[in-house]
């Protein structure tokens, strides 16, 4: 049977199964070992009645032998779900050659004979742990949701957005609406600057998840977005403010394109001052603002616990 790699051309044939018997496997009865005698056995025709990912690895590379225990350990506690083949390029090099294996580590994953989804590198267990529960619909031996949304937190914490979002949607996928799965996917959209994903992500929470506190923080966030991308420049306003200490407009001004340019503990000190000096200005504008912005970033922040203490502080003076 000829092997189609992710080029979309045919590598070489593999001989029958029975031309040798599979090598010994490392511990664990969903891992094993493969050649070019048994790949078609091990990864081809195994797919077809579950997914297999192929860890292209070598005993000279470090990263190997960080990702390689990982994988490992994610596709044992997956429980049959998905299965682990591993082929050391220095033995199998026809194999490499055909799939054009660049670097290593380099891991593919099959679903009916054919390559669906792979990476280069090594990569944190948490983001393996997506990937795992991408490919096998969830079926993985955990709680699929809470397993999915906490690898998902780690990958956006990383910087990973990518995998974060592909994380939050395989939520969606299967439990439409989930209010933790809408917000994380509407954060991703934030990330990136989509302003208009965002608003549109979080219309798919289903009804009894809209109070969601996961919810309301994004809410809140793209609240903020929005109004910072009208604030404009730092420089003239904080003239404004050296001219005139008790321009209050200039000052909330200042504090929303501050936040705009990612200075949001700037923002706070801004708005608490405001509140010092006159906390009754434009109807509470400020003290409302800084509630916006606690609950964007959640009561567990350093930042809201500090800002709050500061702001009772003035208030209960």
């Amino acid at each position: 049977m000829a092997l189609i790699g992710p080029s979309g051309r045919p590598i070489a044939s593999a001989k029958p199964a029975g031309a040798a018997a599979p090598a010994a496997g490392p511990a664990g009865a969903y891992i094993k070992d493969s050649s070019l005698e048994t790949f078609a056995a091990d990864v081809l025709e195994a797919s077809r009645e579950v997914p297999v990912i192929v860890d292209f690895w070598a005993p000279w590379c470090g990263p190997c032998k960080q990702l390689g225990p990982a994988l490992e350990k994610v596709v044992t506690e997956a429980k049959g779900a998905v299965r682990l083949v591993k082929v050391n390029i220095d033995e199998n090099q026809e194999i490499a050659a055909q799939l054009r294996i660049q670097s290593i580590p380099t891991v593919y994953a099959f679903k009916d004979g054919q390559p669906v989804d792979g990476f280069m590198g090594a990569i944190p267990e948490s983001q393996i742990r997506a990937f795992v529960a991408q490919l096998t619909g969830g079926h993985g031996g955990h709680d699929h949701a809470a397993e999915v949304l906490a690898a998902a937190e780690e990958a956006f914490t990383a910087g990973d957005v990518g995998m974060a979002a592909q994380a939050y949607a395989h939520v969606l996928q299967d439990e439409p609406g989930h209010p933790k799965a809408v917000a994380g996917l509407a954060r991703c959209y934030l990330k990136s600057g989509d302003l208009e994903r965002a608003r549109t992500t979080l219309q798919l929470v289903r009804p009894d998840g809209a109070g969601d506190e996961s919810i309301r923080a994004v809410e809140a966030e793209l609240k903020l977005r929005e109004q910072a991308a009208e604030a404009g420049d730092t420089a003239p306003l904080r003239a404004k403010l050296d001219a005139d200490p008790n321009d209050h407009q200039a000052r909330y001004d200042l504090a929303l394109a501050l936040d705009g340019s990612g200075d949001r503990e700037g923002a706070l000190d801004q708005l608490l001052e405001i509140v010092k000096r006159e906390r009754k200005w434009n109807d509470e504008a400020a003290r409302k603002h800084l509630v916006t912005l606690f609950e964007a970033m959640g009561p567990t922040d350093p930042r809201t616990i500090a800002a709050r203490r500061k702001l009772s502080s003035i208030l209960f003076a």
